[in-house]
């Protein structure tokens, strides 16, 4: 686990570790620190200050256009007129609490188990994927008697008391719940093993096992099917099923947290959990559900939810508003109506073979690896020990938004480059991410070229 947080921290701004930076961003990068907590981080040695957003391209105070291949929050694009437009047209008509009636809000609900298994057939609106966990494990708990949470060993799973403690990737700082246990996630460069599947299944066992021995019930395995935070880890297909199979017959439930590979993202599924061939118990999404605006969802099986529901009343202010709904209504339809699922299967199928094939013999690059529009780039020192090379990612990530493509880091090393643009990414933005990586290799293998 990293002393410092891969996720807020490997790639941050740091205000006092020199540089100049220009006199308008100073500005109010100091104005930014006097009024917000310390706990808040941005991006980069120079950060980006950013206006504007059309698409996949963002656009800064100077008019200076960039690539944005980190951004899965505009799933369909920033600022999609279909999801404006829906938005203005009910926030002009009626915003409210859930406790009326509201036609949106129901039609939605409908729309959304649709794309599910279904047995997953009742679902419960929040503003938050971190409210989704929670409300996620408190129900998993709730249906089993058990208060075991088992994690992958980077995961990130939100940021309420709850669920921060669920989520190794905040650093050593931020403790984990005694009832927690994580486990690795078969990673094809330093794992050694040719059955994953199996593999993962045995430290499942293992983590299942050091809870009984401390007299703990598992409640839950909560898993992010794409495990983007350990490194994006997608394959082999099939590969998270026999873990599911150990804690069910343990006694506790999964709960598919598809924030990150829900919603088209894998291309050939809707939801990331699919690809594995299981059906969860709980299924929790967030950033992308809205395109920006705040909205999350726990779906269920109604036979796990049941405990929690007959007992706990559960209300949510502001989660599946009529407004917020609209926006997420509208996303679901444009997915659907511009085919972004089979774009990011296409787009996302081309993106990753013209990486490996650039970077094939890269002597710092070990593996590329994703699926759809989710893609890792594991940055290593040499190809013989594979060792994760947390600089050398970070001077791409900085060469990469000196060349104006915005990405970021993730993985225990805070080494692997974390490519998930929003859904619309197109052939031409491919073509721009591969002659600015390309341009960012050589400069970070020749530093002081001419």
């Amino acid at each position: 686990m990293a002393t410092r947080s891969t996720i807020m921290d490997t790639n941050s701004f740091r205000s006092d570790a020199g540089g100049e930076l220009p006199w308008p961003t100073a500005q109010l990068v100091r104005r930014r620190e006097r009024v917000l907590g310390p706990s808040y981080r941005l991006f980069y040695r120079r950060p980006v200050h950013l206006v504007r957003g059309e698409g996949a391209h963002l656009y800064d105070a100077d008019g200076l256009q960039y690539l944005d291949v980190y951004n899965n929050v505009a799933s369909v694009g920033h600022c999609h007129p279909r999801v404006v437009a829906a938005i203005a047209e009910q926030a002009a008509a009626l915003n409210t609490h859930t406790r009326y009636l509201h036609d949106r809000v129901v039609q939605y609900s409908e729309d959304l188990l649709a794309t599910m298994p279904d047995e997953v057939d009742q679902v419960m609106f929040l503003c938050t994927g971190s409210e989704a966990n929670d409300l996620a494990v408190r129900v998993a708990q709730a249906a089993t008697g058990g208060t075991g949470v088992i994690v992958s060993a980077e995961a990130y799973h939100g940021n309420s008391a709850l669920t921060s403690q669920l989520s190794p990737a905040l650093g050593t700082a931020q403790r984990l719940g005694l009832d927690v246990r994580t486990v690795p996630v078969p990673d094809p460069l330093r794992t050694g093993t040719d059955e994953p599947g199996a593999w993962f299944a045995a430290r499942m066992a293992e983590a299942v096992a050091d809870l009984e021995r401390h007299g703990v019930q598992v409640a839950a395995f909560v898993a992010d099917s794409i495990f983007s935070s350990d490194g994006v880890f997608p394959d082999p297909v099939g590969y998270l099923a026999p873990a599911v199979e150990v804690v069910r017959r343990a006694g506790g439930v999964f709960v598919a947290d598809e924030v990150q590979p829900g919603f088209g993202r894998t291309g050939s599924e809707f939801w990331g959990f699919a690809r594995h061939g299981v059906v969860p118990d709980l299924v929790t999404t967030g950033k992308p559900m809205g395109n920006g605006i705040p909205v999350a969802a726990m779906a269920a099986r109604s036979g796990v939810l049941a405990a929690f529901g007959e007992s706990i009343p559960y209300f949510n202010t502001f989660g599946g508003n009529p407004v917020s709904i609209a926006a997420a209504q509208a996303v679901l339809a444009v997915i659907a109506e511009e085919g972004l699922q089979e774009r990011a299967a296409r787009t996302g199928a081309r993106f990753l073979a013209e990486l490996r094939t650039l970077t094939a013999d890269h002597p710092l690059i070990g593996d590329v690896r994703g699926v759809g529009l989710y893609i890792g780039v594991d940055v290593v020192t040499d190809r013989v020990s594979m060792a994760p090379s947390t600089q050398v990612a970070l001077d791409l990530v900085e060469a990469l938004r000196d060349r104006r493509v915005l990405t970021s880091v993730c993985g225990a090393g805070g080494n692997v480059l974390k490519l998930r643009p929003p859904l619309v990414f197109s052939d031409d933005d491919v073509d721009w991410f591969l002659a600015a990586f390309a341009d960012a290799l050589d400069d970070v293998l020749v530093p002081d070229r001419p």
